[in-house]
């Protein structure tokens, strides 16, 4: 059960996440909990036809478990017996299964019947006029992507499961999840996408990955979003030629982190920009973050590695904030495909800082 609760998870964030805004037809809690609930009754039974509870029931009865912030399945049980009244009203919930009814409901059912309910909440938020504050860079939307894991065992395993070896000889089996919410800098709310799952894959005979589970998250993306100007924002992890690679086929803009003990080459070929003095440095004093300075260096056209010299080239930005007394706070660097500018760094240093959202707002 651990990865279709995951997508109840993000759901939950997803439909909670403008409540602060002004009560509107189709952006309060009881219009999207009745969307999600009418994309639910049609996701096909795998059980009997004279089953007790309907999935549809079993279904919000997960996606309640996470609205409501319960911590376990016990929990979720221990409210049934005790405050029933908000599931049946709230969520729409006729028949609330306990613990062990919903682990064997929705078991079997795949996340990928959850997909719609996450296009229809970010529909409904795009008809509300709610997405608009969300652009970033000249009408963009911003789309942080990250891998967390969900699950792991030494004991607890099914078919899906992932395995390792760990060094005290003991098989660990383990879930993993690449989750992309819409997130910008000034605000606070998040729009989770419908995660794809790390697992095993039917009739594969090896083990699943990130790199995979991106291709598989990007293909599903530009299906359900054709024509969304979309910004990709990630780690370090993702700035390899590959992944840029498919995410300039399906035609998405990105501000991905670079580290150099990955890109050692390019960095050494900064470095040598440096010194010829073809970057591009300068600095902003920021007032309003306790006098802090903002330094930046960028070069544009750099080749990603060695090996893609002629064929990928990326422009880099490295920024470093420092206070009041010169001493180096923090300090980030990004590949991207945008040709930065003095008048776009600062946006676009911004745009990759924001990647966190997934993190603090999202996991």
């Amino acid at each position: 059960m651990s990865t279709i609760k995951t997508c109840f998870n993000q759901q939950r964030k997803s439909a909670n996440s403008f409540r602060k805004i002004k009560m509107r037809v189709h952006l309060n809690a009881d219009a999207m909990y009745a969307r999600i609930r009418k994309d639910f009754n049609i996701v096909p039974d795998h059980r009997a036809s004279n089953s007790k509870i309907p999935l549809v029931d079993a279904l919000m009865s997960g996606f309640a478990m996470f609205s409501l912030k319960d911590q376990s399945l016990l929990a979720f049980d221990q409210r049934r017996r005790e405050d029933p009244i908000s599931l049946h009203t709230m969520y729409g919930v006729g028949q609330i299964p306990y613990d062990s009814q919903m682990r064997q409901v929705l078991d079997p059912v795949s996340p990928r019947y959850l997909r719609r309910s996450f296009l229809n909440v970010f529909m409904q938020l795009q008809r509300g006029k709610a997405m608009e504050k969300m652009t970033w860079l000249d009408g963009h939307y911003l789309l942080a992507l990250d891998g967390t894991g969900i699950f792991s065992s030494e004991k607890v395993s099914s078919d899906y499961c992932l395995e390792k070896m760990k060094r005290n000889g003991q098989i660990e089996y383990y879930q993993q999840m690449l989750a992309g919410a819409f997130v910008h800098p000034d605000h606070k709310e998040v729009i989770p996408t419908c995660p794809e799952m790390i697992v095993m894959q039917d009739g594969a005979e090896k083990g699943d990955c990130e790199r995979n589970a991106a291709k598989r998250y990007l293909e599903d993306l530009r299906r359900e979003h054709p024509h969304l100007k979309i910004i990709i924002t990630e780690d370090g992890l993702s700035s390899n030629a590959p992944h840029i690679e498919e995410l300039i086929r399906h035609d998405l803009r990105y501000i991905l982190g670079a580290k150099p003990g990955d890109h050692a080459f390019m960095f050494e070929y900064v470095s040598g920009a440096i010194q010829r003095g073809e970057t591009t440095e300068f600095n902003i004093s920021d007032s309003t973050w306790t006098n802090a300075e903002h330094c930046f260096r960028f070069l544009n056209n750099v080749p990603l590695n060695k090996c893609s010299q002629d064929d990928l080239r990326v422009n880099f930005l490295e920024y470093w904030e420092a206070d009041a007394d010169g001493n180096e706070k923090q300090h980030f660097s990004w590949v991207t495909d945008f040709e930065i500018t003095q008048d776009n760094a600062y946006d676009i240093m911004r745009g990759g800082r924001a990647r966190w959202r997934i993190e603090n707002e999202t996991f």
